[in-house]
């Protein structure tokens, strides 16, 4: 049974919500601000976390920063009724992997927890040592990134994006097919969601001028080695 961690403060959408998650299936537990989501994180490690956006004591934002320090993989969807394209993009750049407008259906919610939840095997140990992408060493099953005594832990959608740019090295990687093979669908937030992570990429790499991820205007993306 997936466990979700529910933090929400407005106490009768939290149940709500709670409900309709635990009869489809799921365990839930329920948070109402974002000290007390952080400390039951800390406590179940949930299968993935479903946050507001606007909570007191701590945000959902800076509850996703916490939370990515300790655990670069579990799944993190906010749900706010901001929806400016800046408030969207720094979701993502603080480690998101999906976002839900204010009011939302069930229906919809659900749809979204199962496929971050389906993404998870991805990430599964593969046979095979780490890849060479110029001068720096990916091991793709433990989302490690290393150059000399430097080594970065990338998040399991940053560890997926990049494998399949390096497995289209030299390659255009389509941007449709990314989307729909790691967000679920090629919509727009889910587009500007793509373009944070690979910003976030071209930075882990920028110490090795010979790499580069080169932006094919209108088709996608290509790993440069």
């Amino acid at each position: 049974m997936p466990s979700i961690l529910l933090i929400e403060d407005e106490p009768s959408l939290g149940l709500i919500v709670k409900d309709s998650l635990e009869s489809r299936g799921f365990s839930v537990q329920l948070a109402a601000d974002g000290e007390a989501g952080l400390h039951l994180f800390r406590q179940q490690c949930p299968d993935m976390v479903v946050a507001d956006v606007m909570m007191p004591k701590l945000d959902g934002f800076s509850l996703a920063e916490q939370i990515r320090r300790e655990n670069a993989a579990v799944p993190i969807l906010f749900l706010t009724a901001r929806s400016q394209t800046a408030d969207v993009v720094r979701g993502f750049e603080l480690g998101g992997n999906d976002y839900l407008k204010k009011p939302f259906s069930m229906d919809e919610l659900v749809v979204r927890i199962k496929a971050q939840l389906a993404r998870q095997p991805l990430a599964a140990p593969a046979p095979g040592g780490p890849l060479a992408i110029g001068r720096y060493h990916f091991d793709h099953p433990k989302q490690k990134l290393r150059l000399g005594t430097h080594e970065e832990t990338l998040t399991n959608r940053e560890a997926e994006l990049l494998k399949r740019l390096y497995d289209q090295r030299n390659q255009v990687l389509e941007r449709h097919t990314v989307l729909k093979e790691l967000w679920g669908d090629d919509s727009f937030f889910n587009g500007r969601s793509l373009d944070v992570f690979i910003s976030r990429l071209r930075r882990c790499l920028k110490d090795d001028p010979q790499v580069q991820i080169v932006n094919i205007r209108g088709i996608g993306y290509k790993l440069m080695l």
